[in-house]
């Protein structure tokens, strides 16, 4: 306020000091009365045009009064002996306050021009910020501070149609929480004891209510702000909306993928089941080595149905993390011996290289389910390499933690493809008829891994096989060891 004042009174004396600068150079020069009018005239049309037309209503009175005394005969007096001199003054007078009036309009459709520039950048501004939110209720929490900012208000209220909270910019933020609901009802700006309620609008359906306070938006810019603000919370809501739709698609194609695998792989086994139970219950002549198949077929395909089984119990159960882990110092050895057992029927047409070195240090892991991660991954590389194709299981210590390889020279996997196939029931498109399998054995190796604080991934090229690893953290103890075995 202060400040305003002290430039207010600079201009006034600046105002004084033009014409007393016009009036005394003329007055010296001895110019002619139309020379002296003219600029008094042009320095008129400036405070107009950078000032306001107080000062240049001042300014034209001033050069008035100066023109009558110092250059209109007789001079030295306000009294003009010439009638034509009158007439003259009141032109000179005239064009002032005309031209002065005129220049103040034009600044101020100047003025009106930049602030409608301004609010339009800002509105634009205020659009790509709004746009960037996908979530109604993250919307509604960042709009009232996304408009305090953008417009420099005091403070910022908003509700939506379908919420009945009111979000704020400060719990401070006063507003008349009635006349906002009614806002919002009846679709219609008000304005009262200097807040500006506008409703916010898509089309002719309103979706929700905003609450300005702290400036003079123009009615304009407070209805652009209503509509904008509107078109983002449907969009909002319509993303969600998009999004639930294709997570129940994602739902459905995995529910089929689910039904689809295990259908298979469950008809298989039981019908190999079935075939041999038939034939021991048909009474048909059988020697014992022909019994004897029958039934060993019987009850492998009954151990694969249990495994099946399993499988899904227990990617059920890591799903919903109902598990715990039993973590002690184990050496990788213990769980590839074990897991090597357990893949044996995989892996009898292929030659199996360990190149795991003897000094590697425990590392806390349950040892059982490693052995299962162990297994899927040798199960895979002999599933779908062609047989006589050596598979390599390797390990060593990088960065603070164990890392395992197991090396196939299969077909490959696509790089498309590389980020699915440890996603639940995918299986990729070449393998998925190649060889038996249900698409959970990596998931389930995936939860496991991750469960230890690990990260499993997969390199690989088509046509040159695939290299599966799997890191697991070592312990202090572990790091230590390693630190003392490193050459210095």
């Amino acid at each position: 306020m202060k400040a305003g004042l002290q430039t207010q009174a600079l201009r006034y004396v600046a105002v004084i000091t033009a014409i007393a600068t016009i009036t005394a150079i003329d007055f010296r020069l001895h110019v002619n009365h139309t020379t002296v009018a003219l600029m008094f005239l042009v320095s008129v049309l400036l405070a107009s045009a950078y000032w306001g037309l107080r000062y240049a209503l001042v300014l034209a009175v001033g050069a008035t009064a100066a023109f009558n005394f110092f250059f209109l005969p007789p001079v030295g007096t306000f009294t003009i002996a010439d009638p034509q001199n009158w007439v003259a003054l009141f032109a000179f007078l005239i064009t002032a306050l005309v031209a002065s009036n005129l220049a103040e309009k034009a600044r101020s459709e100047a003025e009106g021009a930049k602030q409608r520039r301004r609010e339009v950048e800002r509105l634009y501004g205020l659009s790509q910020r709004l746009l960037a939110s996908e979530n109604v209720l993250e919307l509604l929490n960042a709009l009232p501070l996304y408009v305090q900012e953008t417009f420099s208000v005091s403070s910022v209220a908003v509700m939506a149609a379908d919420h009945s909270s009111i979000y704020r910019t400060s719990l401070e933020a006063k507003f008349d929480e009635t006349v906002l609901r009614s806002t919002l009802l009846r679709g219609e700006p008000i304005t009262q004891a200097g807040i500006s309620y506008v409703p916010l609008r898509l089309g002719m359906r309103t979706v929700g209510a905003l609450a300005v306070t702290g400036d003079e938006l123009s009615r304009e810019t407070l209805d652009a702000l209503g509509s904008l603000a509107g078109l983002a919370i449907e969009r909002a809501r319509a993303l969600e909306a998009l999004s639930k739709h294709r997570a129940e698609q994602e739902h459905e194609r995995l529910r089929s993928a689910l039904l689809d695998s295990v259908t298979h792989e469950f008809r298989t086994p039981l019908t190999a089941i079935k075939a041999g139970v038939t034939t021991l219950l048909s009474g048909a002549t059988l020697d014992d080595p022909g019994r004897r198949e029958l039934l060993t077929v019987i009850d492998e395909e009954t151990d694969r149905l249990n495994r099946l089984v399993g499988e899904a119990s227990e990617m059920a159960q890591l799903d919903a993390g109902q598990f715990k882990l039993d973590l002690q110092p184990y050496s990788i050895h213990d769980a590839l011996k074990l897991a090597l057992q357990d893949a044996k029927a995989s892996l009898e047409h292929h030659p199996v290289e360990v190149a795991v070195p003897g000094g590697l240090p425990k590392v806390p892991m349950d040892q059982q389910r490693i052995r299962e991660v162990l297994m899927h991954l040798l199960e895979n590389a002999g599933k779908y390499s062609d047989p006589g194709l050596p598979i390599k299981v390797s390990s060593e210590v990088k960065d603070n933690r164990l890392v395992t390889s197991i090396a196939d020279r299969g077909p490959g996997i696509d790089s498309f493809e590389q980020s699915l196939i440890f996603e639940k029931f995918y299986r990729g498109h070449h393998q998925r008829y190649a060889a038996p399998g249900t698409g959970m054995g990596l998931s389930i190796a995936k939860v496991i891994v991750e469960a230890h604080g690990g990260t499993i991934g997969v390199v690989s090229q088509l046509g040159s096989g695939s290299v599966f690893s799997f890191s697991l953290p070592l312990d202090k103890n572990s790091q230590a060891a390693v630190a003392t075995q490193s050459p210095q």
